[in-house]
């Protein structure tokens, strides 16, 4: 076991306070903040969060060694987990929570004292990005560069009460962009914030802000944040981690469950129809067609990589796949995602499934949250991981997880899975699995 010892060992101690920085103090985030409080307080279980509840596998099945993966590496402790956050509204954690009506009245109150104290600071907004909302708790600068600088000197203020940060973007989704010059190194997108260029968003701006302070970034919704070579650049330079993007929460993950199941059954797939209805913030900023074209782009492109029409064109070749999202009030938080599948069998005989999901929309993607931030962590101490830029094992997450350039996606949850708990196996110096098993037959 010296090999594990050297690895383990290599790895900084999660030691004392672990900061979180939340960009937008909506929905996600204040049912990941009240969740993770009443664990805390034992009121309730962390379901849902590989982090806490989660084994992992070591060595033969016959060894019978699982432990919980939060006993096999150094994860923060949750109480040693920190929030504070920025939000275009003044509510506290408290007021944003009940007016987001995810969690119940009566597990609020037995923890409104602590969530009241949690008061966003002003962000940096710019109604441009997002059109449906219109923010009244924001920064005001000469140009980007300079809100840049604000949300700099917020990270270091909050730097200074504990021992490390994570920010993760929990805000709402930005209008659709591609990368333009100025996302393609360093000095350029320093002078575009310097000139106001029209190409930077605010997620943008943050994440430049976090990684600069070398501070690892996660962005949860499917903006152009991260996934752009002046952002890796910067990951890599100053030893900040950095994953993305689109919670994976919701209709996807049913998607990445099942087409891989249809793909290693040689099953055909002649179209897929998924509609959502929802009522949030979240809901209401994608009625505005030019950031539902940026979440279109994220949830469009999990079957083509999952099922490779190129590869298996008799059976995926003509797929027709459509998304729809439409708001709906009434709903609330409690999205529901429904699909109409057709598929195709021996000799081409069809067959349909359907799947009417009603799901809770924050109540799926807290724990993904929560994970997220603990695993960054990990990450940041972690030398193997810390100045590779993208960590790509965590792909299980996300919708559209960032690869390396010129590197496809895998979005086959059960491989996402494999990857992810590999590469805990990896940096702790024990054995990888690959699940071959002929030495039980020896």
């Amino acid at each position: 076991m010296a090999v594990q010892e050297i690895g383990a060992e290599a790895i900084a101690p999660a030691k004392g306070k672990l900061g979180v920085m939340v960009v937008g103090m909506g929905a996600v985030a204040t049912t990941l903040i009240a969740g993770v409080e009443a664990v805390r307080k034992g009121l309730a279980k962390p379901i849902g969060s590989l982090t806490q509840m989660g084994t992992i596998r070591l060595g033969k099945r016959t060894d019978g060694k699982s432990p919980l993966i939060k006993d096999f590496v150094p994860l923060a402790d949750l109480n040693d987990v920190v929030f504070t956050g920025w939000d275009i509204f003044e509510d506290n954690v408290y007021e944003a929570a009940a007016h987001a009506k995810v969690l119940d009245h009566d597990h609020l109150t037995q923890i409104k004292p602590f969530l009241e104290a949690i008061k966003p600071m002003p962000a940096v907004f710019d109604q441009h990005y997002v059109k449906r909302l219109n923010g009244t708790h924001v920064k005001k600068g000469k140009h980007k560069c300079d809100l840049a600088m604000q949300v700099i000197a917020d990270i270091q203020a909050f730097k200074k009460t504990v021992d490390r940060v994570v920010v993760l973007w929990a805000g709402s989704t930005e209008i659709f962009l591609e990368p333009t010059a100025v996302h393609q190194s360093i000095a350029a997108f320093e002078k575009g914030l310097v000139d106001n260029d029209p190409s930077i968003a605010p997620s943008q701006i943050y994440a430049y802000a976090a990684l600069k302070e070398g501070v690892p970034f996660a962005n949860g919704a499917p903006n152009l944040t991260v996934d752009l070579p002046v952002m890796v650049e910067l990951s890599k330079l100053y030893g900040a981690p950095i994953t993305g993007k689109d919670f994976k929460t919701g209709q996807t993950f049913i998607k990445t469950v099942l087409a891989p199941a249809f793909k290693a059954r040689m099953l055909g797939v002649a179209g897929w129809y998924s509609t959502n209805i929802l009522g949030n913030r979240d809901g209401e900023v994608l009625d505005d067609p030019e950031s539902f074209k940026t979440k279109e782009e994220s949830k469009l492109g999990v079957l083509d990589y999952i099922l490779q029409p190129e590869l298996y064109p008799d059976l995926y070749k003509d797929l027709y796949h459509k998304v729809r999202i439409n708001y709906y009030p009434p709903r609330g938080d409690n999205k529901e995602g429904w699909d109409n599948i057709d598929i195709f069998g021996w000799l081409g005989y069809p067959m349909q499934i359907k799947v009417d999901f009603l799901c809770r929309d924050s109540i799926l993607a807290a724990p993904i949250a929560l994970d997220l931030v603990l695993f960054l962590d990990l990450a940041k101490r972690t030398p193997q991981l810390a100045n590779i830029g993208i960590q790509e094992w965590l792909s299980f997450y996300w919708k559209s997880p960032q690869t390396a350039p010129g590197l496809y996606p895998e979005h086959d949850l059960f491989i996402q899975s494999m990857k992810l708990k590999n590469t805990l196996r990896h940096i702790m110096g024990e054995d990888l699995i690959t699940h071959l098993g002929l030495e039980y037959y020896d």
